[in-house]
């Protein structure tokens, strides 16, 4: 076979980085195997042009079997190994591992060829020590290679459980790692500098004070399934008897990394003027004394495996709660018409109700006006693409959505409907507000109804 010198392996290495010519035309260009060209492109990569200086085929050893080793533990290839340790020939590599497999440790002893010779004594001494030299640049690439691997072995595991790799996760490798390696290269390898990795390991030792209201936050993050933002939780923990400002909450939060949904918009059943109109008379004062004084309504759309879906409910100022809901696959009045059949059952012949939607024409129908004059209820309408006159209800959509509808995974429309009245049981009985003092909307019933 042709020998080549180093700058002709460079030259055929510089014209496959060009990528204009295939591996096997250059090859056949200069008269070689493919196979050999691919060696000099990985010895090239690792190493540069000083792969390509001729250096001594005599290791020891210990070497033989470090490099072995580290085939066998990474489970990296032949001609991969060769090009990270710049040994010329994978062939090499494969005479070892055979030699091992056959006659043990002892065939991979170096054995001396021919006679010894008195003369020249300083040329074999040089000889000798760019050996040595050889030999421990070598020992120092083993070393290199096992601490990379180790190091990013563990960083990769944590970047696979928290999604990023921070300062203090780096740091703390290399804390992990410092005894088998040497500090300053693992910190080079890191990429820290020193003073952050020593105030890093200074507060390993220092317990974590914030560890439990950590985990209370975080259960309850899990608990409401990611529904719940930092003013919730903070609500929550004060429930549970943990007085905790909510900026603090909001840090841990972020340091944990939890992170409440968003909203998504909302179906209009505004068609036009086709009955009559009603006045504003909410106004937007959504405050109310008692339950049952004032109600809102309204309909939105949902898409769930093709098919359009509508949920009317009935919500009651007051307290937030949910009267009663209907669902249907089209938008027809018998969707407002049922609700309303349901959500009287809870009135009392005392009460005096407002009942407030917009200006859909479900509202504006005779049926349903008659519905209400029959049992003395007062209808009020936002005034034509006004949605900040019925934001009560527009809220509830946009939290019903992100909490429910974009965080459950669905296997049908009937599982959908089921899940659908679990969440409204949650809503009334459990989910928390702040403006209910911390309580959920049918708790804050019964406490005001207890005190009164």
């Amino acid at each position: 076979m042709t020998k080549f010198s180093s700058d002709e392996k460079v030259q055929a290495v510089m014209r496959y980085e060009k990528g204009s010519e295939s591996l096997k035309s250059i090859a056949k260009s200069i008269g070689i195997h493919h196979s050999v060209l691919l060696n000099w492109i990985k010895q090239y990569e690792h190493h540069g042009e000083k792969a390509f200086i001729k250096g001594y085929t005599s290791y020891p050893t210990q070497i033989k079997l470090d490099v072995l080793h580290y085939m066998n533990e990474f489970g990296t290839s032949v001609r991969e190994t060769a090009a990270l340790f710049n040994i010329p020939s994978h062939s090499t590599l494969l005479s070892w591992q055979k030699s091992l497999e056959l006659q043990g440790i002892d065939a991979l002893q170096s054995k001396k060829k021919g006679r010894s010779s008195m003369k020249k004594g300083s040329k074999a001494q040089k000889d000798q020590t760019l050996v040595e030299e050889s030999v421990e640049a070598l020992q120092a690439e083993v070393e290199r290679l096992k601490m990379e691997n180790a190091y990013f072995k563990k960083v990769e595991c944590l970047s696979s459980k928290q999604g990023k790799i921070t300062k203090q996760d780096k740091a703390q490798v290399v804390y992990e790692l410092r005894n088998e390696f040497s500090v300053k290269a693992l910190l080079q390898l890191a990429d820290i500098p020193r003073s952050t990795y020593y105030y890093v390991i200074k507060a390993f030792g220092t317990v974590d004070k914030d560890l439990e209201l950590k985990d209370m936050i975080h259960a309850i993050y899990k608990e409401h399934e990611g529904r719940y933002g930092y003013r919730r939780i903070r609500d929550e923990l004060t429930n549970r008897g943990h007085h905790v400002n909510h900026k603090k909450v909001q840090r841990l939060m972020k340091v944990l990394g939890l992170k409440c949904l968003v909203r998504m918009k909302k179906y209009r059943s505004y068609k036009g003027t086709i009955g009559k109109i009603a006045p504003n008379l909410l106004e937007r004062n959504f405050h109310a004394e008692r339950p049952n004084e004032k109600w809102v309504t309204d309909i939105t759309e949902s898409k769930l495996f093709g098919e359009k879906l509508y949920l009317s409910p009935i919500l009651d100022l007051y307290n937030g709660e949910i009267i009663t809901y209907t669902i249907g696959s089209r938008p027809v009045y018998s969707l407002v018409s049922t609700m309303l059949d349901q959500a009287f059952c809870s009135l009392t012949n005392e009460d005096k109700l407002l009942i407030h939607s917009d200006q859909g024409w479900h509202y504006q129908m005779r049926p349903y006006r008659h519905a209400l004059e029959k049992r003395g209820i007062t209808q009020s309408m936002s005034r034509k693409g006004n949605c900040y006159d019925n934001a009560v209800m527009e809220n509830f959509f946009g939290i019903m959505k992100s909490e429910f509808l974009y965080l459950k995974q669905f296997e049908n429309i009937s599982h959908f409907k089921q899940e659908l009245s679990k969440y409204i049981d949650y809503y009334n009985n459990k989910r928390i507000k702040a403006k209910l003092k911390g309580m959920s909307p049918v708790r804050y019933r019964i406490h005001a109804q207890q005190v009164a």
